[in-house]
């Protein structure tokens, strides 16, 4: 989250870049050595000391064999960064040795450390280990690399980004982004590794809703996010940072500057960030300034103070269309190493998913300098670049390439048929809606049940929605939405793409497996993550994370251009299938095929009556009452504050009044009003940054109050119980 205090800790103990370490958030570990190791310790300032004795961060520590070394909790910042000289020897997983929690891959056993865990430290002279060996001494670091953490509510963090890819006039209303840059956005509670969410002015929408890819005006056909674009799912932003999703269907206003993402690795829970908006060359220049220091550890920490911009500039770069019947193509600046490639209007039209996999051929079989990668959404292309080349020169790269794509409309691509088992609203799915109705929104047209929902604005039966999911084919158009090779598919015949709205504010929980409709697209949930789709049914997971399958090439089982279909299962034959499925032994039913857009079109128009006829059923008065409805919803949408205690309360005077440690969302007490409880005894749960935290008793007595209900905001220090 902190790259820069994190690549510091390699240098201090004189690590290879590429040397793993360790993470704090908020509270360190006690570990003891079984050998005699040099560790540093950077990032938020803490207590640290090695068998009781205070020891310094930010500077070389030597520990001998039998020291146990105790990190305390952090009093500025959110994280510290432990670094050990060799690195921690963890398996490299898809070219990393990062642990990434959510999908429980890589680091250590894919999980968070826990107590009784053994970590074993690179040793570069056996021929097994594959971690790279230390390249230079131990060193102590000037202070003038040291960056200050101190901010909180009253004093701001000052990030730098840079606008779009989403700006006004098309997305947001002028005045609107003027105010995303003057406000000062709070740090939500749940704030983690997926992203960080802030609380702030409603957006100013320039739309009334998305089209064809939801009825709220944040959703957006599914595109490539940017690390660090500051994404608006529905009216609230969260700022997406390492374990982020991939792909997905908000709006990006902004994209933090890569040089000033560890600012966003520092924020916690109450604080307050103000935006500054910078050009493409000062966020670039400040990445290199950085890069520099941490080479040579000499000089002062960039500063943005002087770059800021004075008027937020827009983020398209250049428009072109090279012939009548080719589409326009809109460039737009997506961070400082990032370009967005959007392709014809807001609208489904397969011909654009066919262009771009053609753009994605061209660069690839010309090795294009500079080009990292390209990642394919919908009607857009997100194409990562480096330092080899220029934004300018990249624009003009693509321009160039853009001239030499021939339009066509009857093509073919390699597409395999791919039939999964799927169990209509299990107990899973319908607990998951359950939890969000509990901790995050009581209220909303999607709730209490997501398929009455999709019927109800689609003018069917809900019976209508379980056939659709079982006799429709899904074409794959991107992956990664949200994580792990998702799928973002479009169902083929036009009759069973059903109008409907994401969730506002998402979800912070979504079972592995689970079926999910936005818009007009269909999604995979392949692991437990948060989600924005409407919540249908589950399947088995599709995420081979040790290719053990017969099916599994690679873990993810999905490409672009593959087919979809589900067959009715019952609840146990999906979990029952899921764990055949995780030990490989499921036989995936596949069949290797072609997708014919020529016949495909010849097919659409044979049955053109019944679709005008079914569009023209969606629309109308029924789809504005919807809209009126999400409309004056999210207009009532308003978070609960802490509880007060009221002049008209009394309690006994040997009342124990028990306050919260933690900020975050009310999921459920413990205890009920008139039990008996004893000291340490647990009294309500509270969740934040993917975490239940527990409250527990200040004493032993009877409970006489709880102040708040499932899904009320908590503040730390927030009264939540008496004791009498």
């Amino acid at each position: 989250m902190d790259e820069y205090s994190f690549r510091i800790a390699n240098r201090i103990v004189g690590n290879h870049k590429k040397a793993p370490g360790i993470e704090i958030t908020l509270s360190g570990p006690k570990l003891l050595f079984h050998h005699d190791v040099v560790v540093a310790i950077t990032g938020g300032k803490a207590e640290v000391d090695v068998n009781g004795n205070p020891v310094d961060q930010w500077a070389p520590i030597f520990i001998k064999a039998g020291d146990k070394l105790s990190i305390g909790k952090l009093s500025t910042g959110c994280r510290a960064y432990l670094a050990i000289r060799g690195g921690i020897d963890v398996t490299e997983y898809l070219g990393s040795r990062s642990t990434f929690a959510l999908g429980n891959l890589g680091g250590y056993n894919g999980r968070v450390l826990k107590l009784g865990d053994v970590l074993f430290l690179g040793q570069p002279e056996l021929p097994s280990c594959t971690l790279p060996s230390a390249v230079s001494e131990p060193t102590k670091i000037p202070e003038s690399l040291i960056p200050s953490y101190d901010f909180n509510a009253n004093k701001s963090w000052k990030v730098g980004v840079t606008c779009g890819p989403h700006g006004s006039p098309d997305f947001f209303k002028p005045e609107s982004v003027d105010e995303f840059f003057s406000a000062k956005w709070k740090i939500h509670y749940n704030s983690n590794r997926f992203g960080v969410r802030l609380i702030g002015p409603k957006p100013q929408w320039a739309r009334k809703d998305g089209g064809e890819a939801g009825l709220h005006p944040s959703n957006a056909h599914d595109y490539v996010y940017s690390l660090g674009a500051i994404n608006f799912t529905g009216d609230e932003p969260v700022i997406l940072t390492c374990d982020g999703p991939s792909l997905g269907g908000f709006v990006c206003e902004a994209v933090v500057a890569e040089a000033e993402m560890w600012k966003i690795g520092q924020v916690k829970p109450g604080d307050t960030i103000q935006f500054v908006p910078l050009s493409f060359e000062d966020a670039k220049s400040l990445k290199s300034k950085q890069d520099s220091l941490v080479e040579s550890l000499q000089g002062e920490l960039p500063s943005i103070e002087t770059k800021a911009l004075p008027k937020p500039e827009n983020p398209v770069l250049g428009e072109v269309q090279v012939s009548p019947n080719a589409p326009k193509v809109v460039y737009r600046q997506a961070g400082d190493r990032y370009i967005l490639v959007e392709y014809g209007e807001n609208v489904l039209d397969l011909n654009l998913s066919y262009r771009i996999h053609k753009l994605i051929e061209m660069v690839k079989d010309n090795k294009t300098k500079g080009i990292v990668e390209m990642s394919q959404g919908v009607r857009s292309v997100l194409v990562e670049f480096d330092s080899e080349v220029t934004q300018k020169q990249l624009l003009q790269t693509l321009i160039s390439y853009e001239k030499e794509i021939v339009f066509e409309n009857k093509w073919k691509v390699p597409s395999r048929v791919i039939k999964l088992p799927m169990a209509f609203e299990d107990e899973k799915t319908l607990a998951a809606v359950k939890r969000y109705s509990e901790t995050i929104r009581a209220e909303a047209p999607w709730l209490p049940n997501n398929v009455d929902f999709i019927a109800s604005i689609n003018g069917v039966d809900r019976s209508d929605v379980k056939n659709m999911m079982y006799t429709a084919r899904f074409l794959v158009l991107g992956l990664g939405d949200v994580f792990l090779g998702a799928p973002c598919a479009v169902p083929l015949d036009p009759r069973h793409r059903l109008l409907g709205t994401k969730y506002n504010p998402s979800r912070t929980y979504t079972p592995n497996g689970t079926v999910g409709i936005g818009g007009n697209y269909m999604c995979i949930y392949t692991m437990e993550s948060p989600g924005g789709y409407q919540l249908v049914g589950r399947t088995v997971p599709i995420w081979d994370k040790l290719s053990l399958g017969s099916h599994s090439v690679n873990p993810w089982l999905l490409s672009p251009f593959d087919q979809v279909e589900f067959y009715p299962a019952s609840e146990a034959e999906v979990d029952e299938c899921s764990e055949r499925m995780n030990a490989g032994k499921f036989k995936v039913e596949i069949v290797d095929s072609v997708f014919d857009h020529g016949a495909y079109l010849k097919w659409v128009q044979e049955h053109s009556a019944s679709i005008e006829e079914f569009q023209k059923n969606q629309g109308g008065e029924k789809l504005e009452e919807f809209n009126r409805l999400i409309q004056i919803s999210n207009a009532e949408l308003a978070t609960n504050g802490g509880v007060k205690l009221g002049e008209d309360e009394k309690f006994s005077d040997d009342a124990e009044l028990v306050y919260s440690e933690y900020s975050g969302r009310f999921w459920k007490p413990l205890v009920a009003v008139g039990d008996e409880v004893k000291q340490g005894q647990g009294l309500i749960v509270v969740e934040a940054m993917k975490t239940e935290m527990v409250v527990n008793a200040t004493r032993g007595g009877k409970v006489v109050k709880i102040f708040h209900d499932n899904g009320d905001m908590v503040d730390a220090g927030d009264l939540v119980v008496v004791i009498e």
